[in-house]
């Protein structure tokens, strides 16, 4: 099925919904948990253990959801979906959310009937190459065969690239992240491509992961946010503040380690965050201390971000333009006030 289909598609199934999407927090709050739609399994982002237990920042945030709501980061489900399916899973109300490494685009936010909650990981696609090819640009790919997954923007993003550079490629599609790495390997393709940070993830099932490389051009932007249904501003409110709780804990130095002390700061904006002064979180349908329940429970931006996917993980990115924005970055979150 062409992609413009399965937006019309999908743009419809929104149309019926109508405002039935409201009051999800109540419907959270009567159910015990939060469902939260995710990846089948992408090392740092959202991944299960032979045990079933879930690690990776996407499932961290919609832990830290669980914390603000519930007190409790444990009271929520995790539903794995694949980039075909996780539109429509959101639109049916199968989950309360999507936290699922998907691209900010304007159809997406536009066409589909849902809202962006705000940027967890700044990306950009790339290609991952054997260097045996002895390829140093990407600009030297033309006539090569590319690994790619289908329902991602991937593809378009592909077809760009090598139409804008007047090159010639035949791209091989597949469903799921799994078969694009394990297709790349057998050598049913030159090149794999998709965005860095999963290509960071997938290069660890490779069997001798140093045999290949990631060429240095990025071809396109890739917000990875998480999304909610149109209709429920309330619900909508609560997941980006999270975020963007996350990210002024960080700036603020309130971090799992420092939560204690920094409860007897005497700055204004420290308590506002915390809880201690002001009424932000009722504002939210929330407890005053749901950034206490959050830090306490899963940790700031930058602890989720470096025990996942960062120096603390075994994929060690540097966290980039996903700095905060004083210290270079572009993760900017606005003033709880």
């Amino acid at each position: 099925m062409k992609r413009s289909t399965v937006l019309f598609s999908l743009a419809l199934t929104f149309a019926s919904a109508g405002a039935a999407n409201a009051a999800t927090l109540d419907d959270i709050k009567a159910r015990g948990s939060i469902l939260c739609g995710v990846s089948g399994g992408l090392a740092g982002f959202a991944q299960p253990d032979d045990k079933g237990n879930w690690t990776g920042i996407d499932v961290d945030f919609c832990r830290a959801l669980a914390a603000a709501v519930f007190n409790d980061p444990t009271k929520v489900k995790f539903l794995p979906l694949t980039a075909k399916d996780r539109f429509t899973a959101l639109q049916s109300r199968e989950v309360d959310l999507l936290s699922r490494n998907t691209t900010w685009t304007s159809s997406r936010d536009t066409q589909l009937g849902f809202n962006f909650a705000g940027v967890v990981y700044y990306d950009a696609q790339g290609f991952l190459v054997r260097k045996a090819a002895k390829v140093s640009s990407a600009l030297e790919l033309s006539n090569t065969t590319v690994c790619t997954q289908s329902g991602t923007t991937t593809q378009l993003n592909l077809a760009d690239y090598f139409r804008s550079n007047n090159m010639k490629y035949e791209a091989v599609v597949f469903n799921t992240a799994d078969e694009v790495i394990k297709a790349y390997e057998s050598g049913r393709c030159d090149v794999f491509t998709t965005d860095v940070s999963q290509i960071y993830a997938e290069r660890l099932k490779l069997s001798k992961p140093d045999d290949h490389m990631i060429l240095p051009e990025l071809i396109s932007k890739e917000p990875l946010a998480p999304l909610v249904r149109h209709g429920d501003d309330q619900w909508f409110d609560i997941v980006k503040w999270t975020l963007f709780a996350m990210l002024n804990a960080e700036e603020y130095d309130v971090s799992q380690k420092t939560l204690e002390q920094r409860l007897k700061s005497e700055r204004p904006d420290v308590k506002r965050l915390l809880g201690i002064e002001g009424n932000y979180g009722e504002q939210l349908g929330l407890t005053n201390d749901w950034v206490v329940r959050i830090v306490r429970h899963v940790g700031n931006y930058g602890e989720i971000f470096d025990r996942n996917v960062g120096e603390g993980s075994r994929l060690k990115i540097d966290r980039g333009l996903n700095k905060l924005w004083n210290k270079g970055g572009l993760q900017y979150a606005p003033p709880i006030r």
